[in-house]
């Protein structure tokens, strides 16, 4: 059997072990990256097609004569035409649930960051203020407990979950927004997105990107939020809207965001976050899932993924 990984270089420099996976597939070439003028020729005569990113549209899919398998190293497969491998009999595999305690840890680094002042105490020590200081300690920046906040959670899946279970053994009270359209439900104990961003110190977005949820944080949005109030979102850049965000950081409507993710990723044709240079934004090129052991465990899931399907499986199957 014959299998391409069109872009491994999207799972970073280290060194994983790549033996479950070359022993699920057999012959394995890796790319780096793959433009899509080189799609057609490095899948030709492969059956099996390793993805993270890269496009796979229906005209890529109808010229792969030998294909039959397309394996993410990802749970979105926005980038796969599912009706395509459909119509051409290519199974289609994602993975979940492998990056979640990266997710997480991430979310709360930077939460900690954020609310102990971390960065501001760093820099003032390097200037030499506590060398002259009159006290034995600094206390001009904010330092606040995260027992003494509210998260809100906006999507609750595998990682909001996640969130909210770390988020309550720091003592944090949890909110969950209810999913967009769903009717109120007694004893559900979720609240409307609206009440939430009223209520909620910190708001942790971890929804899917929708033609419903794009934009679902904007001016309107901002404006309801605690002006103590942080955002983070390691979900999809198109929830927030940018442009928005920088006002409401510039205006002191919320108190500071830690982003991860872009509406284009990499960014070349910028982003008003980027030109942002207020020091109550943290921006971060879409790392959040990538801890070693996240990355490692993904290799696996798609290794698994295609033993279960030479076996006849469906495991992870989307199409």
């Amino acid at each position: 059997m014959k299998a391409a990984f069109l872009d491994f270089g999207t799972m970073g420099p280290d060194e994983l072990d790549m033996t479950s996976l070359r022993a699920a597939v057999g012959e394995l070439t890796l790319f780096e990256n793959t433009a899509a003028d080189e799609l057609s020729a490095r899948i030709a005569g492969c059956e099996f097609a390793l993805i993270n990113k890269v496009q796979m549209t229906r005209e890529i899919i109808e010229s792969a004569d030998a294909l039959r398998f397309i394996g993410l190293t990802a749970t979105g497969v926005d980038n796969v035409d599912l009706q395509a491998a459909r119509d051409n009999n290519i199974a289609v595999c994602n993975i979940r649930g492998y990056c979640t305690r990266s997710v997480v840890d991430h979310v709360f680094a930077a939460l900690l960051q954020t609310t102990r002042s971390l960065n501001h105490y760093r820099d003032s020590v390097r200037r030499g203020e506590w060398q002259d200081a009159s006290n034995f300690c600094m206390l001009q920046f904010p330092v606040r407990e995260l027992s003494a906040m509210t998260i809100g959670v906006v999507g609750y899946g595998e990682l909001g979950k996640g969130v909210a279970t770390v988020a309550k053994a720091f003592g944090m009270q949890v909110r969950v927004a209810r999913r967009m359209g769903q009717k109120a439900m007694d004893g559900d104990g979720r609240v409307d997105l609206h009440d939430l961003l009223r209520e909620c110190d910190v708001v942790s977005l971890h929804c899917p990107l929708t033609e419903d949820s794009r934009g679902l944080i904007g001016k309107r949005e901002f404006e309801l939020m605690k002006s103590s109030a942080v955002l983070i979102n390691t979900a999809r850049g198109g929830l927030v809207d940018s442009a928005a965000l920088v006002d409401a950081l510039t205006r002191g409507m919320i108190a500071s965001a830690v982003i991860d993710v872009l509406s284009q990723e990499p960014p070349v044709d910028g982003d008003p976050l980027l030109d942002y240079q207020g020091d109550n934004l943290i921006v971060t090129p879409h790392v959040a899932w990538g801890s070693i052991e996240a990355r490692q465990k993904a290799l696996d899931e798609v290794a698994e993924n295609v033993v279960s399907y030479l076996s006849g499986g469906n495991r992870n199957r989307v199409d």
